[in-house]
Parts: C-alpha cells; sequence; structure tokens
C-alpha cells in the first residue's frame, strides 16, 4: 500500500487519501516538487496518467491509480472496510453522494470567495439549496448515529467530512448550519479524530459566510490571460514544424492528381453549438455598418448613423449595473472584471454592441453600461455560454423612442456628459464591445 501521491497543497481530496492512510497506517509520501500546472503536463507526468488529474497515485511496484475514490480505497485496505456486503454498498452510495453532489454544490459556493471564478448569484442559490437538502438527509440519518455506516469511521465518513470541509470553514456560518445539529455534532467528532488532525490540523468553523472577492477574480483573469500569448506561440510553433514535416513529405514523393474530396469530420473537435439568435428575421439595421462607423468617424457622426438606421422591431437597447458595487476595489480590477465579461461571450460580437463604463475611483467605483443586441429579449438567457457574468447585472430594457434614451445613448457612446444615472460617482473610463 505504500506509494507516492501527486497533489497540489490543500486539496481536499487528497486529505481523503491520506486520512485513510493515518486509519490504516499506509505509508504515502506526497510528492514535494509537484506544480499544479506544470508537473501534470509534463510528459513524464502524462505517460503515467494520461489524464493529467490529480490526485494521482503511484505504488511502490509502480503500479498507478488516479481515482479520488480508488486511491482512498487502496491505502485504506481492511482498515476502514464494512464486513457486511450492504455496509459496503452503502459506504459506497456516501462517496457517491460527496464526489457527485456536494464538491459540485461546494465549488460553485465557496470558489467565487477565492476569486477562482466569477459570483453567479442564481447558480449559488441552487447550490445552496441542494446543500440544504443533502444536509437535511444526513441530519436524519445520524439523529441516532455516531456514525455513517456501522459503528466505527469508513470511507464514507472520511470522504464526506473532506467534502465539507472547505464549506463549514467559510461558509457554512452559524445561522446556515444551525438546523443540521447531529451533521454538525458528526463533523466536529470526526475532524478532531487524531487521524484528521495528523493531517487537516485544527479546524475553525466559519463565523460569517465568506462573499465573493472581486480582487481576486480579477487578479486570477489578468493571471490566467498572461498565460495565453504564450500557449498560442507553442501552437504555432507547432503548426510550423508539422507544415515543414508534410512539406518535405511531398517533395520526396509527390501525391498523384486526383479529385479533391472532403475532409473527414474530426469527432474529437469541438461540436458548434446552437446559435439562438440564428433564426431571427432580418433586420434593416446593419450593426457591423454602425461598428465601422463608431470606430472609424468621429463619435457624433456614429451617433446620427446609429439613429437613422436602429431598427427598433429587430434590436433592442438595455442598460446594466453591477449589482454588488460594494465588492469593487481597484479601478484596473473593476477594468478587469469587465474584460472577462467580453472574453467569456465572444460569439455574441456579432449581434451586439456595448459601452460598459467605470465610475468612481479605487474603493468606491461601479459598473454601469449600455448595450444594444438583436432581438428583444434579455440575449444572455438563451445561452449558457452566454450567462456566466450577466447574472451579477441588473439589465433594464429602454424604450428608443424616449428623449432619456438618446441622451443615455449619446453619453456612453461619447463616454461624457452628466451621467446623472450614476452621480455622484464621475465617470473614469470605458471599454467597448464589438
Amino acid at each position: 500500500m505504500a506509494g507516492k501521491l501527486y497533489t497540489y497543497a490543500n486539496n481536499p481530496r487528497a486529505f481523503t487519501v491520506l486520512i485513510a492512510a493515518q486509519y490504516s497506517g499506509a505509508k504515502v509520501d506526497v510528492v514535494a516538487d509537484y506544480k499544479h500546472g506544470e508537473t501534470n503536463v509534463s510528459a513524464e507526468f502524462l505517460a503515467k496518467f494520461p489524464l493529467g488529474k490529480v490526485p494521482a497515485y503511484e505504488t511502490a511496484e509502480g503500479h498507478t491509480l488516479s481515482d479520488t475514490a480508488a486511491i482512498a480505497q487502496y491505502v485504506a485496505g481492511d482498515a476502514l472496510t464494512p464486513k457486511c456486503k450492504f455496509q459496503e454498498a452503502l459506504v459506497q452510495q456516501y462517496i457517491n453522494l460527496a464526489e457527485h453532489e456536494v464538491y459540485r454544490a461546494a465549488a460553485t459556493w465557496v470558489y467565487p470567495t477565492y476569486g477562482i471564478i466569477q459570483f453567479n448569484k442564481t447558480q449559488t442559490a441552487k447550490a445552496q439549496d441542494d446543500l440544504k437538502q443533502i444536509l437535511a438527509a444526513l441530519n436524519a440519518t445520524l439523529e441516532k448515529r455516531t456514525f455513517l455506516v456501522g459503528e466505527r469511521v469508513t470511507l464514507a465518513d472520511i470522504t464526506l467530512a473532506t467534502a465539507f470541509l472547505e464549506l463549514y470553514q467559510h461558509v457554512f456560518d452559524p445561522a446556515f448550519r444551525a438546523p443540521f445539529p447531529h451533521v454538525n455534532r458528526w463533523f466536529v467528532t470526526l475532524v478532531n479524530q487524531p487521524q484528521f488532525l495528523a493531517v487537516i490540523g485544527t479546524v475553525t468553523l466559519a463565523e460569517k459566510q465568506a462573499q465573493f472577492n472581486a480582487e481576486l477574480f480579477a487578479a486570477y483573469q489578468k493571471q490566467s490571460d498572461a498565460k495565453k500569448p504564450a500557449a498560442k506561440k507553442e501552437e504555432k510553433k507547432a503548426e510550423k514544424k508539422e507544415e515543414k514535416k508534410v512539406e518535405k513529405k511531398e517533395e520526396k514523393k509527390p501525391a498523384p492528381k486526383v479529385e479533391e474530396e472532403e475532409e473527414p469530420e474530426d469527432e474529437f473537435a469541438e461540436k458548434p453549438t446552437k446559435d439562438p439568435l440564428a433564426g431571427l428575421p432580418a433586420s434593416s439595421f446593419v450593426l457591423d455598418a454602425f461598428k465601422r462607423s463608431y470606430s472609424n468617424d468621429d463619435t457624433p457622426v456614429a451617433i446620427d448613423f446609429f439613429w437613422k438606421n436602429f431598427d427598433a422591431q429587430g434590436f433592442s437597447i438595455w442598460t446594466c449595473k453591477y449589482k454588488y458595487p460594494e465588492e469593487l476595489k481597484k479601478v484596473f480590477m473593476t477594468c478587469n472584471l469587465i474584460a472577462g465579461f467580453y472574453q467569456r461571450i465572444e460569439k455574441l460580437r456579432k449581434y451586439a454592441f456595448a459601452s460598459m463604463c467605470v465610475f468612481g475611483e479605487d474603493d468606491n467605483n461601479q459598473i454601469s453600461g449600455l448595450w444594444v443586441w438583436k432581438g428583444q429579449e434579455l440575449v444572455f438567457d438563451l445561452s449558457e455560454d452566454w450567462g456566466v457574468d450577466s447574472p451579477s447585472y441588473d439589465f433594464v430594457k429602454l424604450d428608443p423612442t424616449s428623449e432619456e434614451t438618446k441622451t443615455l445613448v449619446h453619453e456612453y457612446m461619447m463616454w461624457e456628459g452628466e451621467f446623472k444615472d450614476m452621480a455622484p460617482k464621475k465617470f473614469n473610463q470605458g471599454k467597448i464591445f464589438k
């Protein structure tokens, strides 16, 4: 059962394996020089673990495992396995609950507080409801039990407790966890066992719910964006090498002339998603023509072009405001938030134009914007790909015939004016989506 465990620091799934090893006495060494994003994409690592996922385990004999439950079961041996077949099935049931339900909901709720993903109010609310349902079921089970299966700790307890770990540490505040006293007692009992303490240390329960961290998210997006050009360069180098190989082969042995055939479909290629706006009637307002005018002409000329050609039946005008201005700190991070929004709706460009603006200064700013898109519905609700960031904004549809709308169009396209809807904050800077 001895072996090496590849994982990044503070990985709850790795905790499952290490705690199981504490109970069985298996010697598990964590690879100290593992670097996520480097080690797991190296040729040496992928030769052993083709999926590139962690935790990953290599036995002393050179055998490999790359699934948390499988690794935990291996290192646990017989120490955590019930003797009854039905109880074995129950253990597997709880492991599946952790892997397929709890971890998914935890990521949706907790990861935005780390700045790893954008906060989505609708998805977070659903995750909270799902967790309440799971906790209620477990609370009923644990009302008269110390552990989930049998009279001692099993992999069911270890796997579920580690899946709940970040939730209890960051977002399960006293009010949220109050309705589930038996689950709380079970969790606290487990994390204070010597085998748990040896791996995760002392656990402090959350006193208040952690919130979405806009600064960390903006910084994370900036870091991710910085890596993209390097990746593209590597792709281009690989393409050039491949082209040279093909050219050399063709010079040595010319191919006979044959009729052109269609290339076979690549079964692994990304399949095109359905365009939710493709079925809308053609409009007399040519959005690309307006965008060219906005890019090449003086802005007043472009605005005049907009109103002379705008089709109120085919297109609609909207404003938006960020729902959580208290979370916005540095202005440059707020700008990165807008840039990230734009990047994730790249396929919407042919249907939409926007001017998103930042108002105010560091530690006191807000995002407000003007949108024009094809159709009359809130476009972000029509595709999952477009609806990642939009739940963080309030959108209001405008009357294109009103003077107020014309004033807003002028101000947001010119980036100057009174901006009464944002007073007393002053215009700071803007970003165009076109």
